[in-house]
């Protein structure tokens, strides 16, 4: 997520789109590709290493921080009068997920490692993303307003329920997660989180002005977090014990875990009664999950060689979701422009957006 609740900059499609924007991979997995092989190649070790580690902490801090700061609270105060459609989103994303995460434990050991496991069932404990959900919402002509909002609400409860859900459901190392590990992330992620929100009146503004910088900074702080998650992997040894062959059956579990989650979306909103553009806004906020909180989250709560494994199905998840979910978004955004014409009506004004590459 970019900023829990914060608008999606949303700009017109035009031919000047960028290359970057025309190739099926998200230009910032790339970039924490990059950052992954640097780790692997040199990691910090060390004097160095405690120093990386310190950094990823003050970045995480920094990054919850502005997150709050840029949370306008009137605004999801006033979305709480779709309460049926935020109750749907925040049912599939914090329960049908988690159960089909527990699911997947018949996989292992045929299929999937215990630490991938692992891995796969965190992601299936994070919030929606923020950003991509509204921007995949607006381009398929879908209810923009309430993705906004129900996007921030997930990202709100993610802060809580996330690191509970993880702690009655997940183990490392063979025994629960600790007290001390949920404290760190009321320190480290749920305090500067409410001390942006305390400061917001003040330093809007200036957010404002300078989303771009603040932008870079929410990236940078994931990128310093993935590599001292997984240099601190690679000098512990934690990458022996991933193959190829696993990798490739990670892939194929996490292309149906998504499939699933897109069918039931489907379905369940139908069932229930919601218009089209209300449904396409709970498949959209429903289906995906957050690397922008899930990496910060995942530096907390595990120990530092085991976080690695943790993200990758994370990292590797938030991929084929916004492949996917891009897919759906143009084929629904070319239906409605089909009925339009056949019915003759003039254009909406947010026919054609385009996610921002990074999605949050």
């Amino acid at each position: 997520m970019t900023a829990a609740g914060s608008k999606v900059e949303e700009r017109p499609e035009t031919s000047a789109e960028t290359p970057m924007r025309r190739l099926p991979v998200d230009p910032f997995i790339a970039m924490l590709l990059c950052t992954v092989a640097v780790a692997v190649l040199l990691p910090a070790r060390g004097t160095a290493a405690p120093v990386v580690s310190g950094a990823a902490v003050g970045a995480v801090g920094l990054l919850f921080f502005l997150y709050g700061a840029r949370l306008s609270t009137r605004e999801a105060v006033q979305g709480m009068r779709q309460w049926r459609l935020h109750g749907t989103v925040l049912a599939v994303t914090f329960g049908l997920f988690p159960l089909l995460g527990l699911a997947c434990r018949l996989l292992v050991p045929d299929l999937l490692t215990p630490q991938l496991y692992q891995g796969l069932l965190f992601l299936t404990l994070l919030p929606s993303t923020v950003q991509s959900s509204i921007a995949f919402t607006s381009i398929a002509r879908g209810n923009t307003a309430a993705a906004v909002c129900s996007a921030t609400f997930s990202s709100l409860f993610g802060i809580v329920v996330t690191p509970l859900l993880a702690a009655a459901l997940l183990s490392t190392q063979g025994g629960g997660i600790s007290a001390g590990a949920v404290l760190g992330i009321v320190e480290q992620l749920l305090l500067p989180f409410l001390a942006g929100q305390l400061l917001r009146r003040w330093i809007a503004p200036w957010i404002a002005r300078h989303r771009t910088v603040l932008g870079l900074v929410d990236r940078g702080s994931i990128l310093l977090v993935v590599y001292s998650a997984f240099g601190a992997g690679v000098v512990a040894g934690v990458w022996g014990q991933l193959s190829l062959p696993r990798l490739a059956m990670l892939l194929l579990v996490e292309a149906g875990l998504l499939a699933a989650v897109l069918a039931a979306t489907l379905v369940l909103s139908r069932r229930l009664g919601f218009s089209r553009a209300d449904r396409i806004a709970i498949v959209f906020c429903g289906s995906k999950k957050s690397l922008a909180s899930g990496v910060p989250m995942a530096s907390v709560l595990f120990p530092g060689p085991a976080v690695g494994l943790m993200v990758l199905p994370l990292m590797l998840f938030h991929q084929i979701q916004l492949m996917v979910c891009a897919v759906l978004a143009r084929r629904w955004a070319a239906e409605a422009e089909s009925t339009r014409l056949v019915a003759g009506s003039p254009q909406p004004a947010a026919a054609r957006r385009t996610p921002d590459a990074v999605d949050h």
